[in-house]
């Protein structure tokens, strides 16, 4: 039983470390923009060697080239503006409480090695294991949309563009603390075939 719990909390270390570097770094996505490098995450974008807050949409901050096409596509960034901050505000919270669960989960990891249970009928390496399945449906989401709104709408505006390492860090976080919940799970799971059976 140690030995699943010891193999979750490490599963469950990295996955957190992940997460919050994947979360905090701007490079989720990189792509030439007039002939230059630029790359994105979830609070900044960066083009070429400045970066500046993601406070305004996503096509208003990639505008730009000339006061024609500048002014059809800061038309077409005021149309979009509502549902673009709702997905940046969508990604960034959903990660947010995902390195919440995570975190809480290693706390209740932790405890998962005291022998004495805090509530009678509520197991601590079950809850641990529930705690980093909450966050790995968290991380998922999170992935699911941005994932989603940046092919559809970079897929259409860049020919040369392509996902980077934050958010390859964001998947390889979202199965490790799947297997900190299914070891988790695994340890509640011998735990109970180790109890003794109580009469009726």
């Amino acid at each position: 039983m140690y030995s699943f719990m010891g193999g979750g909390l490490f599963c469950a270390w990295v996955g957190t470390t992940l997460l919050v570097v994947a979360t905090a770094t701007d490079h989720w996505m990189q792509y030439r923009l007039s002939g230059a490098f630029a790359h994105q995450g979830l609070w900044r974008y960066c083009l070429g060697s400045k970066c500046y807050l993601q406070a305004e949409s996503v096509g208003e901050a990639l505008g730009g080239g000339g006061a024609g096409r500048g002014q059809v596509e800061t038309s077409v960034a005021q149309r979009r503006k509502g549902s673009s901050q709702a997905y940046w505000n969508a990604t960034r919270a959903f990660m947010i409480l995902s390195s919440l669960c995570a975190s809480a989960g290693i706390v209740m990891g932790i405890l998962a090695f005291a022998q004495q249970p805090t509530f009678a009928r509520l197991s601590r390496p079950f809850s641990t294991g529930i705690m980093f399945f909450a966050s790995t449906i968290f991380v998922l989401l999170a992935l699911a949309i941005y994932t989603g709104v940046t092919v559809s709408f970079f897929g259409r505006r860049f020919g040369d563009w392509r996902f980077s390492w934050s958010y390859i860090l964001g998947w390889v976080a979202l199965l490790m603390t799947f297997f900190a919940g299914i070891f988790y799970m695994c340890a509640y799971r011998m735990k109970e075939c180790r109890r003794p059976s109580t009469p009726r």
